[in-house]
């Protein structure tokens, strides 16, 4: 069985001064629950235990969502096609947990078509603080020491709540999401949520869950042990898990 480096525990953050409404009474249609609080690390973890996420929109004060229905992955779910498997196979490439989050959160906001403006400088400067307590990870795809793709977000015991994803090259964050799993999965972990079910994260298993079940599940998940390996690996790996998955087989540790 193969040793791995995990990520470590997330630090205590002091209690935030804000006070959330309830997402299961409060939410407007779109999921919107409040406007206005600040970025600081109390007051993004404390959001995030209550299944609601930040998501800026220009020039109104900071909103907080909790849309009903949540998209998630259960790990179980994860759909990796014939093309993504070749490429898996075939690329050469290796992945890592937190070595490049700043570059990775970077990427994210530079994507050519415009869906990562929402990530603002201060919303990067938050991102890195919650990084530095252990609260946020990034998963960085390499083509030697090219970083290819990557996607970051926060983890919370069980469930990993992505927040961007990037590629330079086709296919790569379509890998970093299913390392994320094979990672998460692993470490014991049980749930990735999109927030949103679009078209792209569907064809990835993504379904959408009614907000009451998602809360319920996070309550049940958000404060368990889970600690990802952090190794440099190949995603060949991943080619061979996900064969096994298609057919119903387990791997062996």
């Amino acid at each position: 069985m193969q040793v791995h480096t995990r990520t470590n525990a997330p630090r205590p953050v002091r209690g935030t001064r804000w006070g959330f409404p309830d997402p299961l009474t409060h939410c407007d249609d779109d999921g919107l629950l409040a406007v206005g609080a600040d970025l600081e690390p109390e007051t993004l973890v404390a959001a995030y235990r209550a299944g609601i996420f930040p998501w800026p929109h220009d020039r109104s004060p900071l909103p907080w969502f909790s849309p009903d229905p949540r998209g998630v992955i259960p790990l179980e779910h994860i759909r990796v096609s014939k093309t993504l498997r070749q490429t898996m196979r075939r690329s050469g490439w290796d992945t890592t947990v937190d070595a490049a989050f700043p570059q990775v959160m970077e990427c994210c906001a530079k994507r050519g078509n415009g869906d990562g403006t929402w990530i603002t400088k201060p919303m990067r400067a938050a991102y890195h603080r919650l990084y530095a307590l252990g609260w946020a990870h990034s998963v960085e795809v390499w083509s030697g020491d090219e970083l290819v793709g990557g996607l970051y977000g926060v983890l919370l015991g069980g469930v990993f709540t992505g927040e961007s994803m990037f590629h330079r090259r086709t296919d790569a964050s379509k890998v970093a999401l299913v390392d994320l799993i094979d990672r998460l999965e692993e470490a014991k972990g049980a749930l990735v949520d999109v927030q949103l079910v679009t078209d792209h994260l569907a064809s990835l298993g993504a379904i959408p869950i009614g907000r009451a079940l998602f809360l319920e599940l996070l309550h049940e998940l958000r404060d368990d042990d889970i600690r990802l390996a952090s190794d440099r690996l190949p995603v060949s790996r991943l080619a061979e898990r996900s064969a096994l998955r298609r057919y119903g087989a387990t791997a062996l540790s």
